[in-house]
């Protein structure tokens, strides 16, 4: 992988894979909604306001996913320094914030007709909220610093502590009293979940991190073409100081 820390040569995978990457992310998504508005029942409780996790709980697994994805590459940029590393971090956590919001703007949605309320204090709830907080200031580290290397090292450290905040994610509602149901998706004993609903929240969940690869392919992509503007510039001005 050493290889692909040259930028011209992960330039040049991320072009052999976007292409791909874009036509199973937009078939996924087109089979996800054929699915979900053309086969899935809607719930039995709930109805057909039910649907609503078709969006909610992929974004709530992409969130706590691009989050760990984060934290891989703040960790190879400090132990390896890795010279992709901290451009691939700085890629990913706007899109993980973006997850964040849709998780939990839609959970509020579907919280206000289901439990009576858009916002309760439960863990997932605030452990999801305290994640977008890790993204936010993350990305605020990285602009309070005009050294990159400086500025890297500080937002993968914090990453780094973020990380202890997606097991409390994943079983808040098995430590404390929560409004959410327990796992019924990745359980060991299998999912909870009934086939016909499973599928297309499947297909929805592989979408979202097709959705995910693209958007860091472009974000990196454009982070590498910003630098190598900003170093051709400095090495202009600096050529035109010497004249």
């Amino acid at each position: 992988m050493h290889k692909y820390a040259n930028p011209a040569k992960f330039n040049e995978l991320a072009d052999k894979i976007l292409p791909w990457a874009i036509f199973l992310t937009v078939s996924c998504f087109l089979a996800g909604l054929y699915l979900i508005f053309f086969e899935a029942p809607d719930d039995g409780e709930q109805g057909v306001r039910a649907r609503i996790m078709y969006v909610h709980v992929p974004a709530a697994y992409a969130a706590s996913a691009t989050y760990f994805s984060l934290a891989v590459a703040s960790f190879v940029a400090l132990v390896w320094r890795h010279p992709l590393a901290l451009i691939a971090g700085r890629a990913a956590a706007p899109i993980g914030a973006m997850f964040t919001v849709l998780a939990l703007a839609t959970g509020a949605l579907w919280g206000k007709p289901t439990w009576g309320t858009y916002w309760e204090w439960d863990g997932r709830m605030t452990s999801v909220l305290i994640l977008l907080f890790f993204y936010i200031g993350y990305m605020a580290l990285w602009r309070a610093m005009e050294d990159h290397e400086k500025a890297g090292r500080a937002s993968s450290i914090l990453a780094l502590v973020g990380v202890v905040n997606l097991p409390i994610i994943k079983f808040s509602v098995d430590w404390w009293n929560s409004l959410h149901q327990p796992a019924s998706i990745f359980r060991v004993d299998g999912p909870k979940i009934a086939p016909e609903l499973l599928t297309p929240l499947f297909v929805m969940l592989v979408a979202y991190q097709l959705y995910f690869v693209v958007v860091l392919l472009w974000r990196m992509k454009l982070e590498i073409g910003a630098r190598k503007i900003e170093m051709m510039r400095q090495v202009a001005m600096s050529e035109g100081r010497r004249v």
